[in-house]
């Protein structure tokens, strides 16, 4: 049977603490206090897992924002910069680097593939 936490299937073949980190908003520490507060050794997997731990870890990940909610918001606070025109709005919204980093070189990740300029062949008669 597939676990379902905050409309995330869990995979059934990892261990606890590792799936957990397939709900967006969830890390490694996060991962390991909810284990450590439901009382599951971190290294269960989650097939072995019973049905009360499934609601306790469930219990314990709706005191977090996760997922739809944790999205919601970081698209809002993105769209705020963007709105009052701060330096970090118009460097989301121009797909620049936010925090500070050099684009003279590198920074290929948010400016995307290089253009190649165009070579125009003199034509021969």
């Amino acid at each position: 049977m597939a676990i379902r936490i905050s409309g995330v299937i869990l995979p059934p073949n990892k261990h606890i603490i590792i799936a957990l980190r397939s709900v967006y908003g969830i890390g490694a520490p996060r991962a390991a206090a909810i284990c450590k507060k439901v009382g599951i050794e971190p290294s269960v997997k989650v097939i072995d897992l019973k049905d009360d731990y499934t609601i306790q870890i469930q219990e314990a990940v709706n005191e977090y924002e996760v997922e739809g909610d944790l999205r919601r918001r970081v698209a809002m606070d993105i769209k705020r910069l963007g709105d009052i025109k701060c330096y970090r709005g118009l460097r989301h919204k121009r797909g620049l680097p936010v925090r500070g980093q050099r684009t003279k070189t590198n920074a290929r990740t948010r400016k995307g593939r290089k253009r190649q300029s165009q070579i125009i062949k003199p034509q021969s008669s």
